[in-house]
């Protein structure tokens, strides 16, 4: 008979740990249905950052080539040894991702992939946008994430959830919400709903463009959303009004627009202007 969680909890004694925001979902037709709309099959080789008990595991190694998993807390070894016994296929690192650069990362997973995660709550963002901005072999990332914090990644320009986190995805790739998760699909359960999203990454979407320059004035845009875009140009630069608005206008942007109403493509126009 299969184990639930709870029993596989107290069979190797672990006692859950709110400091590593651990909410494990259990429900196998939902993982089953996570994992389809991910797309994954036998070729593909993924990613898993936060394996927790190991039931997103163990749903990956039925159908992705090869799993690579990284879990901060390694008194979830025994657990995960037992979950996931006789799945050759899945390779789990008992350590901080966060630690460790991407590209170190990547090497060890050897080739593309795709990651797919149920992300604990307090490092979404970092691990997100460490990925999105670094990874050069990342295809895809699906990842389950607080419902706000969806709205967040995949929000259109002059919306209240359209931020700088928005347009730095926006720059690599493009996001969309999969689907919603209610917080009574989790153990223990936490105190809002989630949301899976699905980030497909476009490597050569904006080739040829300086990235730190861009983020430099994505952070710029909005480093107050009260104001209009020219005078936070005007700040974040040192720059005249006039030589502000001349950049705008030069990247064919309204000099009366707030930086919550410039796409990704407008950021880029106007750090190549303001770059000159």
């Amino acid at each position: 008979m299969e184990k639930t969680l709870n029993s596989l909890l107290r069979e190797h004694r672990v006692v859950l740990k709110k400091a590593y925001g651990q909410n494990f979902l259990t429900d196998k037709s939902l993982l089953e249905e996570i994992v389809e709309k991910a797309g994954v099959d036998k070729s593909d080789t993924v990613l898993e950052i936060g394996c927790g008990a190991g039931a997103l595991t163990s749903a990956l190694a039925e159908h992705a080539g090869k799993v690579v998993g990284y879990e901060i807390d390694s008194t979830l070894k025994p657990v995960l040894e037992d979950v996931l016994a006789g799945k050759d296929n899945v390779r789990i690192a008992y350590k901080d991702i966060m630690k460790e650069s991407v590209a170190e990362t990547e090497q060890k997973i050897g080739g593309s992939y795709m990651l797919i995660a149920n992300l604990p709550y307090y490092i979404t963002t970092p691990v997100v946008m460490k990925f999105v901005e670094q990874s050069e072999h990342m295809k895809a990332m699906v990842i389950m994430v607080q419902e706000e914090v969806a709205r967040r990644f995949s929000a259109s320009s002059g919306t209240p959830d359209y931020g700088a986190v928005t347009v730095g995805i926006n720059l690599r790739g493009s996001a969309e919400i999969l689907m919603r998760v209610p917080r009574e699909k989790f153990t223990p359960v936490p105190n809002v709903d989630s949301a899976v999203v699905k980030i497909v990454m476009q490597k050569d979407k904006y080739a040829g463009a300086d990235f730190e320059k861009v983020r430099s004035v994505v952070r710029a845009g909005f480093s107050s959303r009260r104001k209009m875009l020219v005078n936070n140009i005007m700040n974040f630069y040192k720059l005249p009004r006039s030589a502000a608005e001349n950049a705008l206008a030069s990247a064919g942007i309204d000099i009366t627009c707030r930086g919550e109403k410039l796409s990704a493509e407008e950021y880029v126009r106007l750090s190549e202007v303001l770059d000159k």
